[in-house]
């Protein structure tokens, strides 16, 4: 992840995509805000939903190419087997007339879900770069970080962040900071302060005097009492409270905080913590139950290849989890209901395509 900025991503493919799905999120954003409830986490929910249902053209192509390939690979291997050991023009090209006319008899073209899959992968890397960088493209999150990034500017220009000789701070200047000494100093600030843990922003916060900083006449960062505890929610709190947690922490650190409380160790949070890579891991192998498999070939290759998927199938939901236990809850939110809406969506272009 280093080097990775959270200002927009200006690629050439995924720049202009970013920016379209960027709209969208904040169109989702603004119009919670406007009933009054200005969460990221809801609209990292709906944003998924959207996004899948306007794929889902494309995915039941792409899935019913996969679900008649199960159906079709006995056909195919039999034509495969009849010309095994014949080399000639005329086998050969008996051999490509018969398996044309299986492609035919199923309806799909030899070329598969290769087309779907070149449309829908910019689009869903674009979106996860769009969740990952919400500041950049929702603009009232945006600009409530960057009165914040205005305000240490005017104090050292983000001297205290490069040097403040706290571990995780300055890993994330090194990872998140390259816009600091490199581009816009204020992008480079949003960078770092949206990467940063609570307790970390509060350790900011009290050294740039930024807890009375207002932004549409609302505190910008939570007011801590002398018991440490929460007085006033701010506005980036607020924004990133979900369901009691906040899905700008990790899992892992939120687990780590909940057991080193001083108040002794508050397992409700640390279920709450875990529930998000829990449900990921549960979804994720749902989501490959449901999804078709490859049957055994007849040859050495091919059965290689199906033990392959199968291993790769029964991995995916362990490293699901572990991307979901070490990235911010967001991003798991993300990743938990994008499976969600999948196998919702394998389950009705199964029952459809097995009609």
């Amino acid at each position: 992840l280093i080097g990775i900025i959270l200002t927009q991503d200006n690629g050439f493919i995924l720049g202009p995509i970013a920016k379209i799905l960027g709209y969208l999120m904040e169109g989702i954003f603004s119009l919670l805000d406007l009933i009054g409830i200005p969460n990221i986490g809801l609209s990292i929910i709906l944003f998924t939903i959207v996004i899948y249902l306007l794929l889902m053209p494309l995915t039941i192509k792409q899935q019913k190419f996969s679900k008649l390939s199960a159906k079709m690979n006995p056909e195919l291997q039999a034509i495969q087997a009849k010309y095994k050991n014949k080399k000639d023009n005329d086998s050969m090209m008996a051999m490509n007339a018969e398996t044309q006319a299986v492609y035919a008899k199923y309806g799909v073209s030899p070329s598969g879900s290769c087309i779907q899959l070149l449309i829908q992968m910019p689009i869903l890397f674009a979106l996860y770069r769009v969740i990952y960088a919400i500041p950049a493209y929702v603009g009232k999150v945006g600009d409530t970080f960057r009165v914040l990034a205005d305000k240490i500017i005017s104090v050292d220009n983000g001297a205290f962040l490069q040097n403040s000789g706290n571990e995780n701070i300055t890993k994330i200047v090194s990872m998140y900071g390259k816009n600091m000494t490199e581009g816009n100093l204020q992008n480079g600030i949003v960078d770092v302060l949206n990467k940063l843990t609570s307790t970390d922003m509060n350790l900011v916060a009290e050294h740039y005097n930024l807890s009375s900083l207002q932004y549409n006449g609302e505190y910008i960062v939570s007011q801590i009492g002398v018991n440490g505890e929460v007085v006033t929610r701010g506005l980036i709190e607020k924004y990133n409270n979900f369901l009691g947690i906040n899905i700008g922490n990790s899992p892992s650190f939120m687990v780590s905080e909940a057991w080193n409380a001083t108040d002794g160790i508050q397992w409700l949070m640390i279920i709450a913590a875990l529930l998000i890579p829990f449900l990921s891991a549960v979804t994720q192998w749902i989501n490959v139950k449901l999804m078709p498999q490859a049957s055994t070939g007849q040859n050495d290759q091919q059965n290689s290849m199906a033990q392959s998927m199968k291993t790769m199938n029964t991995i995916m939901p362990i490293m699901s989890a572990w991307f979901c236990l070490t990235l911010p809850a967001g991003m798991g939110l993300y990743w938990v209901i994008g499976a969600v809406v999948r196998s919702i969506q394998q389950v009705a272009i199964n029952k459809h395509i097995d009609h």
